[in-house]
């Protein structure tokens, strides 16, 4: 597959506080080439978050090891974070600094003189829309602008490898297109290689290349989305019908090759078969030989959040949308453990 720029093998994390004891991750392995995106998909608890923060140096591995953009992970931390971005899920941004003003500090703190680091701000602003924007006070910037201006912090000191968290948190469907443009075109015309943590997993399945699933501090599938999806057996159908009929409309739909995971609620049966599109027409000839009227019909190819469910026995739905802080995290800020994060530079 080329080089990695990510390759950690057995990497854990335990926090202990109060007593207690936490295996927040449990020695995972992660390989991500040069050029992909990789999304990192688990729920609130899994381990995704610890993950994340021990791959950018905010957290120290308790055990195993890991090459991050061809430095030592452990022996050289000073050395990855120099070659790698960060965008954190909460950004970065002093509010009453000026848009021009945080981009060429950081391109200062990362070592580039003023004029490079200038330059290269002013390149940064028109790849992400935001010229005209570098007097503004980044408090009047709108969501979108400001996750934008994130992506040019971690930009500014043209890393390989960007490490995205939660990137489109709280933003509006059309700022959330917007900025999955931006994310592609790193990708695609920069040759960025990506890896974002994601609640979103329409987001997952339209952005990357090849995603990993966390569950209980373990990589417990991984995969292109096409590749996950296919582990899950067949389309999910639900029909309509009148309350009285159900029962009768579920032994139809027994009787139909293939079907299965089969419930039932008042006025509804729904179940899996290997091809919807090819199951309703026998359906409808069934139904029309018992003199049953089907109210509805829906058809649904399997979603990565049927993936996880099939995984798990959990919806990631359920995990809700909004921030990812692992419970062993909040643990270790008892213990002084938890890390802010910092400015991007060493």
């Amino acid at each position: 597959m080329g080089v990695f720029l990510i390759k950690a093998r057995g990497l854990q994390r335990r926090f202990t506080s109060r007593g207690r004891t936490v295996d927040a991750v449990k020695g995972v392995d992660i390989d991500v080439a040069e050029g992909e995106l990789v999304g990192f998909l688990g729920p609130n608890g899994a381990g995704k978050t610890t993950t994340l923060r021990m791959l950018t140096t905010l957290l120290t591995p308790t055990a195993g090891e890991a090459q991050v953009a061809g430095r030592d992970l452990r022996a050289d931390p000073v050395g990855v974070r120099g070659r790698i971005g960060y965008v954190a899920q909460g950004g970065g941004t002093g509010p009453e600094c000026k848009v021009a003003e945080e981009i060429e500090l950081q391109g200062r703190l990362y070592g580039l003189g003023k004029a490079d680091a200038i330059a290269r701000g002013r390149e940064l602003t028109e790849q992400l829309d935001l010229s005209g924007l570098d007097q503004r006070l980044t408090k009047t910037l709108s969501g979108g602008q400001r996750r934008r201006l994130d992506i040019a912090l971690g930009l500014i000191h043209s890393p390989k490898l960007v490490f995205f968290d939660e990137p489109t948190t709280g933003l509006d469907p059309q700022s959330r297109a917007n900025l999955w443009e931006h994310i592609r075109t790193l990708r695609s015309e920069q040759g960025v290689t990506l890896f974002l943590t994601t609640h979103y997993l329409e987001e997952a399945d339209a952005l990357c290349d090849r995603i990993l699933v966390i569950d209980g501090g373990e990589i417990v599938a991984e995969g292109t989305p096409d590749a996950l999806k296919a582990r899950v057996s067949g389309d999910s159908v639900v029909l309509g019908v009148d309350d009285d009929v159900t029962t009768r409309a579920a032994e139809i739909v027994g009787g139909v090759e293939g079907a299965h995971e089969l419930t039932t609620a008042p006025g509804e049966v729904r179940f899996r078969v290997p091809r919807g599109d090819t199951a309703l027409p026998a359906l409808l000839r069934a139904f029309d030989a018992e003199n049953l009227t089907m109210q509805s019909m829906q058809v649904q190819r399997p979603t990565l959040d049927d993936v996880f469910l099939t995984l798990t026995g959990r919806s990631l739905r359920d995990s809700g949308s909004g921030g990812d802080a692992d419970s062993a995290d909040e643990a270790a800020a008892d213990d002084g453990e938890r890390n802010e994060v910092p400015t991007h530079a060493a």
